[in-house]
C-alpha cells in the first residue's frame, strides 16, 4: 500500500457509506511490513488533508495499542524494522505536529513506553528532555504530556524493587533538568503577567509540571527533590495562592489558574501524607490553606480547588500526632463553622443542577462521581475530626443543626435549605464509615440515629409525594433511610417501605430514582450473610413496586430515554430476585420486559440498563421454572421470536445475552432430547459467521455445551459431530479462545459415546499437539493438562487411562507420552492455581498412577516416583479452603459489568450457570484420601514395585507426607 492509497482509505473511513470497506482494507494491510512507517509519513506530511492526518494519528495509536505488546505464543504483528523506526521517529514527530495530532502521538509513545521503557527504550527520556524548549513554548506541551503519561503509571503500581529501579533510573536522568525547567517556566510566568495568550500556555505547562511532580514523588522522596524541597515548596505555595485578573475564568468552570492551584494543593497533600518528617514547613501551609478556604469564593469554578484543600486538612487531621494543630476549642469551632459549614450548604448551582440535569445530579450523588464536590470533601473532613474529637465536634455541629431545624420550622417553604443542610450535617456526623453494600457500618455514638429518623426523616417520607415539601428534602429523607438501612429492624423497614414505594410515583426524576435505589438497597440487606427479606416478605410489595417502576421506564419517548435510568431497572431486577417464585402476573411482567428489549434493541445505549433487563428476564425464568418445569415451554414460545429478531438484526450488544438465555431455557427444559425449535436453530450456530463477534464466544460455547448435554443422541444421529469438532478446532487455535475450546471438547468426551468420537480422536490429538509444539502458551499448557486429566478421570469403559496413553503413543513411531509427561505435564502441575484445576488434575493423575498398565510398564515406570512426588506437592495446596456452593445465593450481589470501548463484550448473567464437567472428579470428596486409597489398591497388585519405590525412591519430605496419607487410608509404610 502506498501513502496515497493509505490516505484514500483513511478518508473513506470518515464517510459512512464507505467506512466498513475501508476499515477492512486497513485491517488487511496492518500486518504488512512498513504499514506503520506509512502512517508516520502521512502524519508528518504538512500538505496532507488535516482530517486525514488526524485519522492517521488515531489509527497509529490504536494500531500500537493492539499489537505492540508481544503475547506469549503469538507471532509479532509488527516487524522489528518497523518497531525500530517507530521508536526512533515518533518523539520527534510528536514534537512537530499540530496540537490536535500531538495528543494521539503522545498517547502512542506512552503505550510503547508501558511495554519497552526503560530497558528496551533507553534513549526515550534523554530524547524527551532534549526537546524541552524555552524558545518554542508550544512544543513543551506535547513533550510534558508524554512524560506525564509515562510517569502516571507509577501512581497505581505496587511498590517493588523493579518499580523503584525504574523510578531511580528515570529520575537520575530527569529530575535535575526538570527542576531547572520548572524554575525557568516560573520566571516566564512572572515576566508574561500581562500577556494573556502566553500566560495561558505557560500555566498549561505549569499544570503538567505539577502533575509530573506528583508522579515523581508518589512512592518515595528522591534525593534531588529532598535536597530541593524548599525550592519546590516555594513553587507549590506560589501556585496554590496564584491569581491574575488577566485570565480570570468563567465563574462556572475551572480555568487554568484554578487547575494549577488545585494541583499544587494535591502535591502538598501528598507531602503531608507521606513525608511529614521532611515537611518542616507544614504549619505554614496549614495556615495558608486555612486562610484560602475562608476567602475562596463559592463559584463552581473553585469546587475542585476547595475539595483539594479540604482533602489536605483531612489528611492532617487523620494523623494523630498532628492533632495539636486542631485540638484547641476555638480552632475546632472555627474549622467547623468557618470552613466545613459553608461547604456543606447547598448552592444555587447545586439547585440548578437538580432541576436542569437530573441525570448528572444523580450520577454525582449515587455513583461516587461527587468525589470532587465540596460537600463530599467536607464530609470526609468531618469524619476525620470525629476520629480524634468525636464528642467536641458532635457538640459543635449539634448546635448548628438545632438552629437550622428551628429556622426550617419557622418557614418550611422559604427556609427549606436549612433542613437540607441540617440533614446533610446529621448524616455526615452519624455515619462515620459507609459502604455501598451495607450503608453505614460505623456510627457516631453521640447521635441518636433512630430518634432522629423518627422525628426528622419519617415525617418527610410520609408527606404527600409532590408539592408538600421541597423535592430535595424528599431526596434527603430517602438518602438518610438508605444510608442507615442496616440500623433498622426488619419490621421497621417493612413499615417504611410503603412510604418509599409511593415516591416511585413522584414526578421529580431525582426523587423517584432515589426511591428505586433505596428499595433495591433495602431488599439487598443481609444479616449474617443471608438476605434479610425472604420471598414471602417481599411478595406483598412486589406488584405495586414493579408496576410503578415499569410505568416510569415506559414513559420514555425514545429508546435512549427508556434505557437512561438503570437504577429503575436494577430495582426491577432486585424485586424479581427477591420475590423469586412468589411473583404474580408472570405474563404481564414477561411482556413488559420483552417489550423493553424490543425497544432498546433499536439503539442499545446503556450497558448497565441492558444487563439488568436480561438479568431480570433470566431470574424470572430460573425461579418460575424451578417451581413448575413445564412453564419453560411458555417462556420459549414467548421469547423465541424476539430473540431470533435480535440475531437476524445482528444487535451485537444483545447477542451474548440471547445465547445465554437460550442455553438456560434448554437446560431447564423437562426431559432429555432437543425440542424441534432448538434442533432447527443448531445448524446456524455451527457456522463461522456467528463466531466472529468475540463477545459471543463464551455464551455460544455454553449454549453448545447444553446442546451436547441434552441432545448428544440427536447430534450423533444428524451427523453433526464434525461441525462441533470444527468449532473446537477454531477455538483451540487462538490464544483468546482456547480455554473455551477445551471446555467444549471435554463436554463432548463426557456426553458423547467414545465409539462415535473414535474416528476423530487422532485428528483431535494431532491438532492439540501441533498447537502445543508451534504456539504454546502457559494458558494452553494448563488447558491441555486439564483436558488429559479430565480424560484420565472420565471413568468410561471405552476411555481408560491406557486408551488415552495408547492414542498418544500411536501418533509417532516411538512412544510419545513419556516425553510429554516429563517435559510438559509434570512441570505444569506446579503452576496450577485454581482449586478446581488442582482437584481435577490430582484425581486424573492419581488414576494415571494407579489404574491400567501404562505407568507400570517398563517404558514409563521410571517416571512413576517423579509424578507421584509432584501430585503430592500439588495436594499441599489448600483445597480445603474451597467454598461450598451457596444454596441460596444473592445471585445479583456481585455483577461483573464491563464495557470495552464500542465493542460488544461478554457479561455473564448471574443466574445462568456455566456447564461443568463431572466424571469421577465430582465423586471424590478428598483427593488426598483418594490418592492414598488408590496406592493401597495398587500396592496389593504390584507389591514388588510400589513398596520399594515408596520406601527408597521418593524424596524424604514426600515420603513423610505420603506416610500420613497412608495412615489415614489404613496402611502403614515404613521408610
Amino acid at each position: 500500500m502506498s501513502t496515497q492509497a493509505l490516505a484514500q482509505c483513511l478518508q473513506q473511513t470518515l464517510v459512512p457509506a464507505t467506512r466498513k470497506q475501508a476499515e477492512s482494507q486497513l485491517l488487511a494491510a496492518e500486518t504488512t511490513p512498513g504499514f506503520a512507517v506509512l502512517l508516520l509519513q502521512l502524519i508528518g506530511d504538512a500538505a496532507a488533508d488535516p482530517s486525514v492526518r488526524a485519522s492517521a494519528a488515531l489509527y497509529l495509536k490504536n494500531f500500537i495499542k493492539r499489537w505492540w505488546k508481544l503475547v506469549e505464543g503469538e507471532s509479532d504483528k509488527i516487524s522489528p524494522e518497523d518497531r525500530a523506526t517507530i521508536k526512533s521517529s515518533i518523539v520527534q514527530l510528536m514534537s512537530s505536529v499540530p496540537a490536535s495530532i500531538q495528543t494521539q502521538l503522545s498517547d502512542a509513545v506512552a503505550i510503547i513506553a508501558d511495554n519497552d521503557y526503560p530497558h528496551q527504550w533507553t534513549n526515550l527520556m534523554p530524547d524527551l528532555i532534549s526537546r524541552l524548549s524555552l524558545q518554542n513554548i508550544a512544543v513543551n506541551v506535547g513533550v510534558l504530556q508524554t512524560v506525564h503519561a509515562i510517569f502516571k503509571r507509577w501512581r497505581h503500581q505496587f511498590r517493588s524493587d523493579a518499580l523503584f529501579t525504574e523510578i531511580v533510573m528515570t529520575l537520575d536522568i530527569f529530575a535535575e533538568p526538570y527542576l531547572q525547567f520548572f524554575k525557568a517556566i516560573d520566571a516566564m510566568v512572572d515576566s508574561n503577567r500581562d500577556n494573556k495568550a502566553a500566560l495561558t500556555q505557560l500555566l498549561e505547562i505549569v499544570l503538567l509540571l505539577e502533575k509530573i511532580f506528583y508522579s515523581c514523588n508518589c512512592h518515595d522522596l528522591y534525593s534531588v527533590f529532598e535536597e530541593s524541597i524548599d525550592v519546590t515548596l516555594n513553587l507549590m505555595r506560589k501556585y496554590l495562592s496564584y491569581s491574575n485578573p488577566v485570565i480570570d475564568s468563567d465563574p462556572e468552570e475551572a480555568g487554568p489558574i484554578e487547575k494549577v492551584r488545585a494541583m499544587a494543593c494535591e502535591n502538598i497533600e501528598l507531602y503531608a501524607r507521606m513525608y511529614v518528617e521532611d515537611f518542616k514547613r507544614l504549619p505554614e501551609f496549614i495556615e495558608l490553606v486555612w486562610t484560602l478556604l475562608t476567602t475562596t469564593t463559592g463559584d463552581p469554578k473553585n469546587d475542585v480547588l476547595v475539595s483539594r484543600m479540604l482533602d489536605f486538612l483531612t489528611s492532617i487531621v487523620k494523623r494523630s500526632y498532628l492533632r495539636q494543630h486542631f485540638q484547641n476549642p476555638a480552632t475546632l469551632q472555627s474549622i467547623c463553622g468557618d470552613i466545613i459549614l459553608p461547604n456543606m450548604r447547598l448552592r444555587t448551582s447545586d439547585e440548578e443542577l437538580f432541576e436542569d440535569d437530573a441525570v448528572e445530579y444523580i450520577r454525582r450523588d449515587l455513583e461516587g462521581t461527587d468525589s470532587e464536590t465540596r460537600r463530599s470533601a467536607a464530609t470526609e473532613l468531618v469524619r476525620a475530626l470525629l476520629e480524634e474529637f468525636p464528642k467536641e465536634v458532635t457538640a459543635i455541629f449539634s448546635g448548628y443543626i438545632s438552629k437550622f431545624l428551628e429556622n426550617y420550622e419557622a418557614n418550611r417553604v422559604s427556609n427549606w435549605q436549612s433542613k437540607d443542610t441540617a440533614l446533610y450535617l446529621i448524616t455526615s456526623l452519624s455515619a462515620k464509615s459507609v459502604t455501598a453494600q451495607t450503608g453505614a457500618v460505623q456510627t457516631n455514638e453521640y447521635i441518636p440515629i433512630l430518634p432522629v429518623f423518627a422525628e426528622h426523616v419519617l415525617p418527610d417520607l410520609q408527606a404527600p409525594i409532590d408539592g408538600a415539601i421541597h423535592p430535595i428534602i424528599k431526596v434527603d429523607a430517602i438518602k438518610y433511610l438508605t444510608i442507615f438501612r442496616s440500623q433498622l429492624t426488619k419490621e421497621q423497614l417493612i413499615n417504611v417501605l410503603p412510604h418509599v414505594d409511593n415516591h416511585l410515583s413522584s414526578t421529580n426524576y431525582v426523587v423517584h430514582t432515589w426511591a428505586a435505589h433505596a428499595i433495591e438497597r433495602i431488599f439487598a440487606v443481609k444479616v449474617a450473610n443471608k438476605l434479610l427479606f425472604a420471598p414471602t416478605d417481599a411478595a406483598p410489595f412486589a406488584p405495586v413496586i414493579l408496576s410503578r417502576l415499569f410505568e416510569r421506564i415506559e414513559a420514555a419517548s425514545t429508546p435512549e430515554k427508556l434505557a437512561e435510568n438503570d437504577y429503575l431497572m436494577k430495582c426491577v431486577m432486585r424485586m424479581v430476585a427477591t420475590v423469586r417464585d412468589q411473583v404474580t402476573d408472570i405474563q404481564v411482567l414477561l411482556g413488559r420486559l420483552t417489550n423493553i428489549i424490543k425497544a432498546i434493541s433499536k439503539n442499545p445505549s446503556n450497558p448497565k440498563f441492558n444487563h439488568f433487563v436480561f438479568e431480570s428476564l433470566s431470574l424470572l425464568i430460573r425461579f418460575i421454572s424451578l417451581r413448575n418445569p413445564a412453564v419453560v415451554a411458555d417462556f420459549e414460545s414467548f421469547l423465541t421470536q424476539p430473540f431470533v429478531d435480535i440475531l437476524q438484526q445482528q444487535v451485537s450488544e444483545f447477542e451474548p445475552y440471547v445465547f445465554q438465555i437460550f442455553s438456560q431455557m434448554l437446560r431447564l427444559h423437562p426431559g432429555t432430547g432437543l425440542p424441534p425449535s432448538y434442533q432447527s436453530m443448531l445448524q446456524p450456530l455451527l457456522t463461522p459467521a456467528v463466531w466472529e463477534n468475540q463477545g459471543n464466544v463464551p455464551a455460544l460455547v455454553g449454549l453448545l455445551q447444553v446442546y451436547i448435554i441434552k441432545g448428544s443422541a440427536e447430534i450423533v444421529a444428524h451427523k453433526q459431530l464434525a461441525p462441533f469438532l470444527g468449532v473446537c478446532h477454531k477455538l483451540l487455535g487462538s490464544r483468546l479462545t482456547d480455554n473455551y475450546g477445551f471446555d467444549l471438547l471435554m463436554t463432548l468426551f463426557e456426553h458423547v459415546p467414545i465409539a462415535e468420537l473414535h474416528p476423530f480422536l487422532k485428528n483431535v490429538f494431532i491438532m492439540l499437539l501441533t498447537r502445543l509444539t508451534q504456539s504454546k502458551t502457559t494458558k494452553f499448557t494448563t488447558g491441555f493438562l486439564n483436558f488429559l486429566c479430565f480424560l484420565f478421570a472420565l471413568d468410561k469403559p471405552d476411555m481408560t487411562v491406557d486408551t488415552v496413553v495408547g492414542m498418544l503413543d500411536s501418533l509417532q513411531p516411538t512412544p510419545l507420552f513419556g516425553g510429554l509427561l516429563q517435559s510438559i505435564l509434570i512441570p505444569a502441575l506446579g503452576g496450577l492455581v485454581s482449586p478446581d484445576d488442582r482437584k481435577r488434575c490430582a484425581v486424573g493423575m492419581t488414576r494415571l498412577l494407579t489404574t491400567g498398565t501404562a505407568m507400570m510398564s517398563d517404558t514409563y515406570f521410571a517416571l512413576w516416583p517423579t509424578l507421584l512426588t509432584e501430585v503430592i506437592n500439588m495436594l499441599q495446596a489448600p483445597l480445603a479452603d474451597m467454598k461450598a456452593p451457596d444454596e441460596d445465593p444473592d445471585v445479583i450481589g456481585n455483577m461483573d459489568l464491563e464495557e470495552v470501548g464500542y465493542q460488544a463484550s461478554f457479561v455473564r448473567l448471574g443466574t445462568v450457570a456455566k456447564p461443568g464437567h463431572a466424571g469421577l472428579t465430582a465423586s471424590v470428596a478428598d483427593p488426598m484420601l483418594f490418592l492414598a486409597q488408590s496406592i493401597v489398591n495398587l500396592n496389593s497388585m504390584y507389591p514388588a514395585k510400589i513398596g520399594p519405590v515408596i520406601q527408597h525412591q521418593l524424596p524424604n519430605e514426600t515420603a513423610v507426607k505420603l506416610q500420613s496419607y497412608m495412615h489415614n487410608a489404613g496402611l502403614s509404610l515404613i521408610r
